[in-house]
This record gives structure tokens, C-alpha cells and sequence, in this order.
């Protein structure tokens, strides 16, 4: 029962147990202390009526007030692959009008597009470690989709959530990207699959994660972070990533809507003519749609505001991206068979790099054999909070012949 309810029922109880029992025994100034009676205990009550009017007007001003707060949000990488996507659909999420995100970008051009989509911008690069500081102090919630290895930038990210917890008092919300890299074996050339199979939902198999790895030294950073209470983190860690992007932020120039590792692969076969792989090929890795990475970090974010204690964060805070697997052979095939389609090569079948191949197309023997490593790993937290991926790795496989096409255009 609200207040004002329960004022009316409390009225009408003393009525009935004050007021009534003197109507019933008539005496010669019976009315005159009945109307006395009556005077005293409404203006009683329309006090206690005042103060909960006035009190449901300051809770209802709050709830307005809270209904119209703006969730202040900074984001690096908004240019990239990853990053556009991502941004993209912040733009279109339904609390977008609650949203005021400030986008790190370095080309004055790209900053001005970007305006054009409502969002502010700040010009500088994660180098400007003083900058980058400063917004997210500033900011309730920082997505970095930009570079996994620049250890110095996000000590400013940190740097910058931490005062933000001593000034603001918040705990504010940081979501890092790094990659399934972090799982690699280092020593597998094309030659072997491994059975390891990483569980993100796993928290002991998590940490048994080298130090050494592939964007491990910054991820233990992040980790730090959220243990140390200034900050709850949240990392994900995208697989193979493939699909060209197709939307207004590419339309503008903004975006790049090309992904790194199977464009490597089908720049060095139009070199050399033929499709190539490290090895035999046999290595497996995850892999997950452009349109599904992006989706994931949207289902993270919606899960944090609306279960905040149900989400992991800090050492149970990793999120594989991934909805199916490959072998790089697999890859390479598809390259080779789009290549004989466009009258590039003679033969679908693809061999194996030379060690001047992989530096020739690659820089160096290390960068061309990471993709003969494995990286097989379940996203089991992403999907445990709502995540649902939609392609395959077959989805993958067909992407590759239009992406062939559009990379001989270049």
C-alpha cells in the first residue's frame, strides 16, 4: 500500500474510533468538541499528507532524473575492423540517447565524419598516454577495441579508471580486446592439431595461460586492475575474424571493413600465384563472424548493466569470440579454388610457404608461422550471458572467394 493510501486508512480508522463513540453519547457541548476534535485531526494529517506529497515529488524528480542520465562512454578504435563494427552498434542500441561516447581518433578528417553520427570525438592516438588518461577518467565506461599490445596505453586506460574510483566514486567498467592468439602453441608449423581445447568458463585452465603468450603481459595487467577493486574488466579474446563489413560508418570512409590474418594469406597466393599454408596445414583454430564479435560485445555490455554481480569480471573476465573451427588447410583450399575461378592459378591445392615465402609476405618467419599454430578454444561465458553467434565456420569458408575478388581489385 503507498503512502497516500495509507493515510486515507489511517483517517478513517480515528474517525471511526474517536469521532464516532462522542457522536453516539450526546451532551450539551457534545458539538462543539466534535468539531474540535475533527479540526485537530485533519490539520494532523494534512501535515503528514504534506510530507509525503513532498517526498513522492523528490523520488519521482530522481527517477526522471535517473531516466534522463547520459552513460558517459569512451572508445578507441572506432576506425578499425573490430572497433567500427562495435561502435556501430552502440549507435544503434536502444539506449543510444542515454549514451555520450567520446571516440579517440587521429585524423582530423575522420573525426569530423564521425561527429556527423552524434558522437564526440578528442584527436590523439593511444601514444598520448596524458590524453587517454584524461578520457577515461572522464568516462563510466571505456571500450579499447584498438591495439592488444600496447602495454603503455593501457596503463594510461587504468591510470585513468583509478582516479576516476578515488574522485568519482563509480567503479567504472572497462572492456580491453585482446585475441585467441593468447592461446597459440608456438611450436606446431602446420604439422600437428592439438587436443587442447581452452574453456573461458574455466577459470584454473584461464591462468594457466603462459605469461609469455601472444598479449598475455597486457591482459595480466587488466586482471590486476579489477583485483585491486578500482575497476571491473572485462576481456575479449575474437578468434579468426572474417566477413568484409557493410555499413554507414564504411560507407563514410570511416571504417576499414578488411580483417588481418586470412587477407594475409590471400595477398601472399596472389603473389606467388597459388595458395600457400604453413606446413601441412593440419593446425586448427576458432573462428567468428565480424557481424558476431561485435554482437558479443554489445551482449557483454547489456549483461554488466543489467546483472552487473552475475557477470564475470577480473580472473573469471575472459570471453572467447568463436562459433566453430578450421584448419588452416581449409583456408588455403578455398583461397586456391577463388584463385583458379578468377584465372589467377592453374591449381587449387595449396602448398606449403618457403621460409623466404613467409618472410617475403609476412617480415619475418615468426609473424608467417603463427598461422601454422593452434588456437582452439568455447566461448561458454559469452553464450552463458546471452551471446547468440549466427555463422559458422562453413559462413567462413564461403566469405573467402568474395574477399579474394575484392582484395585482386586492390
Amino acid at each position: 500500500m503507498g503512502g497516500f493510501e495509507t493515510l486515507v486508512s489511517g483517517l478513517g480508522r480515528r474517525i471511526e474510533h474517536r469521532v464516532l463513540p462522542s457522536c453516539a453519547r450526546p451532551s450539551r457541548n457534545g458539538g462543539k468538541r466534535i468539531r474540535k476534535e475533527l479540526q485537530d485531526l485533519f490539520q494532523h494529517q494534512l501535515v503528514q499528507l504534506a510530507y509525503i506529497l513532498h517526498r513522492n515529488s523528490i523520488s519521482i524528480a530522481s527517477q526522471r532524473t535517473m531516466s534522463f542520465s547520459r552513460t558517459s562512454i569512451f572508445f578507441t578504435g572506432a576506425t578499425g575492423y573490430i572497433g567500427g563494427s562495435v561502435l556501430y552498434r552502440l549507435l544503434q542500441h536502444p539506449s543510444a540517447k542515454t549514451f555520450n561516447i567520446t571516440v579517440l581518433v587521429r585524423s582530423q578528417e575522420k573525426a569530423k565524419k564521425l561527429e556527423s553520427f552524434g558522437v564526440k570525438t578528442a584527436i590523439g592516438s593511444l601514444d598520448d598516454h596524458a590524453l587517454v588518461e584524461e578520457l577515461t577518467l572522464k568516462a563510466h565506461v571505456t571500450f579499447n577495441t584498438a591495439d592488444s599490445d600496447n602495454v603503455e596505453a593501457i596503463r594510461a586506460i587504468l591510470r585513468g579508471a583509478q582516479k576516476r574510483h578515488a574522485t568519482v566514486g563509480d567503479l567504472p567498467i572497462y572492456i580491453h580486446t585482446s585475441g585467441t592468439a593468447e592461446l597459440a602453441d608456438g611450436d606446431a608449423l602446420g604439422n600437428k592439431t592439438t587436443e587442447v581445447i581452452w574453456d573461458d568458463s574455466n577459470v584454473e585452465q584461464v591462468e594457466s595461460i603462459p605469461d609469455a603468450a601472444f598479449h598475455r603481459n597486457v591482459s595480466l595487467e587488466v586482471i590486476a586492475a579489477d583485483k585491486a577493486g578500482y575497476v571491473k574488466s572485462y576481456i575479449i579474446l575474437p578468434s579468426t575474424i572474417y566477413g568484409r563489413v557493410k555499413n554507414p560508418l564504411v560507407d563514410a570512409g570511416i571504417q576499414n571493413p578488411q580483417s588481418i590474418q586470412i587477407p594475409y594469406l590471400i595477398k601472399a597466393a596472389l603473389g606467388r600465384k597459388q595458395a600457400g599454408m604453413v606446413g601441412k596445414g593440419v593446425a586448427l583454430w576458432a573462428d567468428v563472424s565480424n557481424d558476431d564479435i561485435a554482437d558479443l560485445y554489445i551482449a557483454l555490455y547489456d549483461a554488466i548493466v543489467a546483472n552487473p554481480d552475475k557477470v564475470g569480471h577480473g580472473r573469471e573476465g575472459y570471453y572467447y569470440g568463436e562459433n566453430g573451427e578450421h584448419t588452416w588447410y581449409s583456408i588455403s583450399r578455398a583461397i586456391g579454388e577463388a584463385l583458379v575461378a578468377l584465372g589467377v592459378s592453374k591449381d587449387p591445392e595449396p602448398t606449403s610457404f618457403t621460409d623466404d615465402e613467409l618472410i617475403k609476405y609476412y617480415g619475418s618467419l615468426m609473424f608467417g608461422n603463427f598461422n601454422g599454430t593452434n588456437a582452439r578454444c568455447r566461448a561458454n561465458r559469452g553464450r552463458s550471458i546471452g551471446w547468440k553467434p549466427k555463422y559458422t565456420s562453413q559462413d567462413m569458408l564461403a566469405s573467402i572467394k568474395p574477399e579474394v575478388e575484392a582484395i585482386a581489385k586492390q
